[in-house]
């Protein structure tokens, strides 16, 4: 039944991105499995340079429920974790986040997500959410520093980075991203 949920979230969340105005699919007119940050395809293909960030919300949404609610299914953690995710995706494609980016982070030419890009965002995590179910913790770690480290060196962000810059931006930051 867990499943049968997290699969209704994804296709509700799909209905609000629509409501809301966001693409299906790329404008530019044709589906790739990879979006260039940088170009009108960011965000807006299968995947992208931010998929890492959502990957590594998934294996941190399971260390989170793991400790929280260790007596829980991990079919309902993951209920739980895909609700979370889920309103981020509604969130992050409101005109207001949109704007949010701009001001606040290197993207100052951020759209918004294409639903399709959305609904890879919430699988990312859901892969996440299942690597750190059947790897050690170290694993765990490691990929959470390792891409952290690989999006910092590549794209100049990171799910770390774009935190701060979210809450806190931090002139210094942004100059250090839109200098590479």
């Amino acid at each position: 039944m867990p499943y049968v949920v997290t699969g209704g979230m994804l296709v509700i969340t799909a209905a609000v991105l629509l409501a809301l105005g966001r693409s299906p699919l790329c404008p530019c007119g044709y589906v790739d499995l990879w979006g260039t940050i940088g170009t009108e395809e960011a965000n807006q293909q299968i995947l992208d340079w931010y998929a890492p960030s959502h990957l590594l919300h998934g294996i941190l949404f399971y260390a989170a429920l793991w400790l929280a609610v260790p007596w829980m299914s991990v079919g309902w953690r993951l209920v739980i974790a895909t609700a979370v995710e889920c309103g981020w995706e509604i969130l992050e494609n409101t005109d207001a986040m949109i704007q949010r980016y701009r001001e606040s982070t290197a993207a100052a030419d951020y759209m918004g997500d294409s639903i399709l890009n959305s609904a890879s965002d919430i699988a990312a995590m859901w892969v996440g959410f299942a690597l750190a179910r059947v790897v050690p913790v170290w694993v765990s770690v490691a990929v959470v520093i390792g891409f952290e480290v690989l999006t910092a060196i590549v794209i100049r962000d990171g799910l770390l980075l774009n935190i701060v810059m979210l809450l806190w931006p931090i002139e210094a930051i942004r100059e250090w991203q839109t200098a590479g």
